[in-house]
């Protein structure tokens, strides 16, 4: 199954936390935090939104940094993914 996101949405997929802290400790995954670094699965084709012009500035494949708080989050054939706005994405990471 594909998922294609409308106007100036942006799918992503978290990239993978590491399960150790810089001393060695293994976290369990309850107790880690919700990763704000991830690879954008998909991207919506902008358009005019609330009267703007709005140009997708972002591409597959790019890793981002965004909002801690942002998107929903849904699962499509066993992987977790989030739908976020383009406005939430903070930078891109090279």
């Amino acid at each position: 199954m594909t998922v294609k996101p409308l106007f100036d949405k942006v799918v992503v997929e978290s990239l993978e936390q590491e399960e150790k802290t810089g001393s060695g400790f293994i976290l369990p995954s309850k107790s880690q935090e919700k990763q704000e670094m991830a690879r954008i699965v998909a991207v919506g084709p902008g358009g005019v939104i609330d009267g703007k012009e709005v140009v997708m500035q972002v591409k597959v494949g790019d890793k981002v940094l965004y909002s801690k708080y942002a998107g929903s989050e849904f699962k499509v054939d066993g992987k977790e993914l989030i739908i976020i706005r383009q406005s939430d994405i903070l930078a891109i990471v090279e």
